[in-house]
């Protein structure tokens, strides 16, 4: 199937608004004014913002997903196995946010529970964690050979995307996220970091758009 420059764009738009749903999800469980504890924060968030926060991974998810056809646009001119990998993993990872999401929002339900009834909730939310963490250790082996995969065609120029979009490919902000968000002051830190891998995924996809949104087919 042909794409043409308007759905490129439009794509890019899906994916841009896939971050920034996630991102309101996030700060729906994390965000208070005052408070720097993010768990405690989710202990005292409204049962209307925890459910709001679920619905805002279902259709993050969704737009994510649909936002992977721009790169897989970009792609076209590499090998059909590389281009299909990027696909493939990059898509895995994208689904991957809003389950992961699915299980914050259990991290959030026992730390509400806990703040209700007076438990300690480091041992309420305990097991919530480590599924949580269980998950990520799927999911860091997939970046790691997505950022291989895309990175080094982008060196290659076997995309249609500058050099320039490594910088904000995900994988490098990820790393750099202790050294972005170290010296906020709170305001700030608690939207930064609570929000921050939905962020970095929002200005990829605003990046891959201003890259593609004129790109000249040539090749």
């Amino acid at each position: 199937m042909k794409i043409n420059q308007f759905w490129v764009r439009i794509l890019g738009v899906f994916g841009i608004c896939g971050g920034l749903i996630l991102f309101v999800g996030d700060m729906l469980l994390y965000y208070d004014p005052i408070n720097m504890s993010l768990k405690q924060n989710m202990g005292n968030a409204s049962d209307t913002r925890i459910i709001a926060s679920g619905v805002c991974a279902l259709f993050a998810t969704w737009f994510y997903i649909l936002g992977l056809g721009q790169v897989y646009y970009a792609f076209k001119i590499a090998k059909p196995i590389i281009r299909n990998s990027v696909l493939i993993f990059f898509g895995c990872i994208l689904m991957s946010f809003g389950i992961v999401h699915g299980a914050f929002l259990a991290i959030a339900t026992t730390s509400k529970l806990a703040v209700e009834y007076s438990l300690d909730i480091n041992k309420a939310a305990l097991l919530s964690e480590r599924i949580n963490e269980i998950l990520r250790l799927f999911v860091y082996p997939i970046v790691a050979t997505l950022s291989v995969l895309f990175i080094s065609q982008v060196l290659k120029r076997k995309t249609l995307y500058p050099k320039w979009i490594i910088i904000f490919f995900p994988f490098l902000p990820f790393l750099m996220e202790d050294l972005v968000t170290k010296y906020l002051p709170n305001n700030i830190w608690i939207i930064v970091k609570g929000g921050y891998l939905n962020l970095i995924l929002t200005l990829f996809f605003t990046a891959s758009t201003i890259a593609l949104w004129n790109v000249k087919n040539k090749r």
